[in-house]
């Protein structure tokens, strides 16, 4: 049995410790083992069409006994980034009901003719909201993301995310994005200063190579692939060393 030996353990949500509405029953067992042991626990998700309390209250029944400081999502990193370096700017943000009340709460004013436009994983998308984000980035708003995630997993094959929605929005108006999520360095900042943890003593576990395993080959934590979401083995031929995972496990299991 291997084992891996961090301070801070931080975890990718789905493909990596559930499936859709299918929890990992080793996932649970070894997060609590981890906790037991006095190891720091954090979820990472960089799927933001839901609220930090959304997160608690699924992680909770599926037996995982969540605290509320160890749940992130790329919203967060999005909404700080707003606060310490968009102080005063209005968002246009196209997202769901439930992201926009992250956003509001938070104290960042939702405007339909806004400075910014801030595009996600909306799974409430509509033509219309499309359009005025369009028009909006056309007219000269700049243009930021909360993630770059081309597909969410699910119980049965893969849905559009994040960065399918940006992909159809840049093509329309040619601008990109500013990124936020896995693997950016902003994502990487937050987690280290949120927790109090060096990179040296984290470790984060993920099932995809473009995002959660090269967040963690660009922050210096410990990069560990699970087979049990989007990326198959077949998907790590021909990798450069700084995109291969330092550990490879078919799941967590592995770890039990």
């Amino acid at each position: 049995m291997m084992k891996i030996d961090k301070k801070l353990y931080v975890f990718d949500m789905d493909g990596t410790v559930y499936l859709g509405e299918n929890v990992f029953p080793f996932a649970v067992e070894y997060i609590k083992r981890l906790r037991a042991e006095g190891r720091r626990v954090l979820f990472f998700t960089n799927n933001a069409s839901k609220s930090p309390s959304f997160y608690i209250n699924r992680l909770t029944r599926m037996g995982f006994e969540p605290r509320e400081d160890e749940i992130l999502t790329s919203g967060d990193v999005t909404i700080r980034f707003l606060h310490e370096k968009r102080a005063g700017k209005t968002v246009y943000l196209l997202g769901t009901e439930l992201l926009q009340k992250s956003f509001a709460d938070a104290g960042i004013v939702l405007s339909d003719d806004a400075d910014i436009v801030v595009s996600s994983f909306d799974t409430e998308l509509t033509y219309k909201k499309l359009e005025r984000a369009c028009t909006l980035i056309r007219g000269g708003a700049e243009y930021l993301c909360t993630h770059p995630d081309f597909n969410c997993p699910t119980e049965d094959g893969f849905i559009p995310d994040s960065g399918a929605i940006a992909a159809a929005i840049t093509a329309s108006t040619g601008v990109k994005p500013r990124f936020f999520g896995k693997p950016y360095a902003d994502t990487a900042k937050m987690i280290l200063s949120y927790t109090g943890c060096e990179a040296s003593d984290a470790c984060i576990f993920g099932d995809r190579l473009y995002t959660d395993i090269a967040l963690g080959k660009n922050s210096g934590m410990t990069a560990v692939l699970v087979l049990s979401g989007e990326t198959k083995l077949q998907d790590l031929e021909g990798l450069s060393p700084q995109q291969t995972p330092d550990i490879i496990l078919n799941s967590i299991n592995d770890l039990i």
